[in-house]
């Protein structure tokens, strides 16, 4: 690994996800991509909120636990900690995810602005969206974090929570974007965004809000990594799927991990491939590794 660490923040939701067999598993996809970053060495934070509760203890104490700074992670006196039921099908995870919990009200405090002014990098998703107080939150911790650093938006459509207003200002905020190969027409369409084929629609995004790079995720069919004078395809990684939870969290952060080292694009989609099919082949979104 490399000496340098970088400080990485997970924006958002923190969960527990509870599985079929009723085991609960940590999750949410800012706390998996915190994860996954401070496994490949870097500084992992998980900026998010838990209520005052049983469940918000054991979170912190298990990502501590798992190398990952909890320090950010607010208490909610009002509200519990969040809880999603997730069912499966071949593998693929569907979501029953509960409102109005702690990660709802995510506040802009005094330390959180200093984390964002001091970030290297900073992920944020959709479903946080859902409630204006995170909403606001998100995108005036991203807003002050430096331009030169990575805002990195990872699309992650989920049920009711999204709209084409709320995609256009988040797009606006970053300048790396991760989508899958499901959403992408999606949200071409929702943003009048043509193209006759898919790596058209990406270069057409990317055009578009003008951002750094955007990736794209095809499942077991690979990926597609595209910056402004370069594209980069990588065939996929073949595996025996455990299941694909956090699968998308972890190519993302090693996404960003590749970007900070300035490494080039057929590594970046190499090693990103990697970790996602290594999280992909086992169980639960946060399997131990070394890197």
């Amino acid at each position: 690994m490399s000496e340098k660490h970088f400080k990485v923040v997970g924006l958002g939701e923190v969960l527990y996800d509870i599985l079929p067999s009723g085991e609960k598993m940590l999750g949410g996809a800012p706390a998996n991509f915190a994860y996954v970053a401070s496994r490949l060495g870097n500084h992992g934070i998980i900026a998010s909120r838990v209520g005052n509760d049983s469940d918000g203890n054991a979170i912190r104490e298990n990502l501590e636990n798992a190398g990952v700074d909890t320090a950010h992670v607010q208490t909610d006196m009002e509200h519990q900690t969040g809880t999603v039921k997730v069912s499966l099908e071949n593998g693929q995870p569907d979501y029953e995810i509960i409102e109005n919990v702690a990660w709802d009200f995510l506040r802009l405090t005094g330390d959180w602005r200093d984390l964002a002014a001091n970030c290297d990098a900073v992920c944020f998703g959709t479903l946080a969206q859902r409630n204006q107080v995170s909403r606001t939150t998100i995108r005036d911790f991203a807003a002050l974090t430096r331009t030169d650093r990575l805002r990195i938006f990872d699309v992650n459509l989920r049920q009711r929570y999204f709209s084409g207003e709320v995609l256009n200002e988040l797009l606006k905020l970053a300048n790396i974007v991760k989508l899958n190969d499901q959403e992408l027409p999606m949200i071409c369409e929702m943003l009048a965004v043509e193209g006759a084929s898919e790596i058209e629609k990406v270069k057409n995004l990317r055009e578009k809000f003008g951002f750094r790079m955007i990736c794209l995720t095809r499942g077991a069919n690979g990926s597609l990594l595209a910056a402004k004078d370069e594209i980069s395809e990588h065939k996929g990684i073949k595996i025996t799927v455990a299941d694909t939870i956090g699968a998308g969290d972890a190519f993302t952060a090693a996404l960003a991990h590749g970007i900070l080292h300035g490494w080039v694009l057929n590594e970046i989609n190499e090693f990103a491939s990697e970790i996602g099919a290594f999280v992909a082949s086992q169980t639960g979104a946060m399997p131990p590794f070394e890197r």
